[in-house]
């Protein structure tokens, strides 16, 4: 006589029916859950996204300012106002400036429109005075002139209306190139370029 084993009770695989609220708290956790795996995966995800595109924008602006060539017709920076010696006036207009360097010199050209005692204010602040102008003295040279296109020629140099200066400093202090046009009697336009060796 062979014993009888005792008989397992069959178990619904779904496990006892649930009550409506059950199933509610069983949506709300996973809901739940989505919700805390999309911020702390997408959110971040998304920032790195957003981080990304701006730095390329500001790389390309970067490379666009630094790879263009001739003036900018805009006041430069203080800080390179001040690095290379360039005290613009106020007033002045027709403010444009340009800017190169390399692993001997860095070189800042600068073109503003300003009036006489804007002129004489700008000549202080670099250590020098009008009577060290000297008239149809071109003092910048071909080389600079064809960086940034200046051209010194046509009725002003007939005329003597062109006046320059060299301020020669020792290094580290910038020097600078200093030519004036005074065709228009009111409003000199000054040239300056300025050189500073690290």
């Amino acid at each position: 006589m062979t014993a009888s084993l005792p008989q397992q009770a069959a178990v619904d695989p779904e496990g006892p029916p649930r009550s409506p609220q059950e199933r509610r708290r069983v949506v709300r956790r996973r809901v739940l859950t989505l919700i805390t795996i999309v911020l702390l995966i997408g959110v971040p995800a998304g920032y790195l996204v957003i981080s990304a595109e701006q730095s390329r924008n500001s790389g390309r602006t970067k490379e666009q300012k630094y790879s263009a060539r001739g003036l900018t017709h805009d006041w430069p920076a203080k800080v390179q106002r001040r690095v290379y010696d360039i005290p613009i006036p106020h007033p002045s207009n027709q403010v444009a400036y340009y800017e190169t360097n390399n692993w001997r010199t860095s070189r800042l050209y600068v073109q503003f429109q300003t009036t006489h005692d804007g002129l004489d204010v700008f000549l202080r602040d670099i250590g020098v005075s009008r009577d060290d102008l000297k008239k149809n003295d071109i003092t910048i040279s071909d080389r600079d002139r064809n960086i940034v296109g200046w051209k010194f020629s046509g009725p002003g140099a007939r005329l003597g209306g062109y006046w320059g200066l060299s301020n020669k400093e020792k290094n580290p202090t910038p020097s600078q190139d200093v030519v004036v046009n005074t065709q228009n009697s009111r409003y000199p336009m000054v040239y300056v370029v300025s050189r500073t060796v690290p």
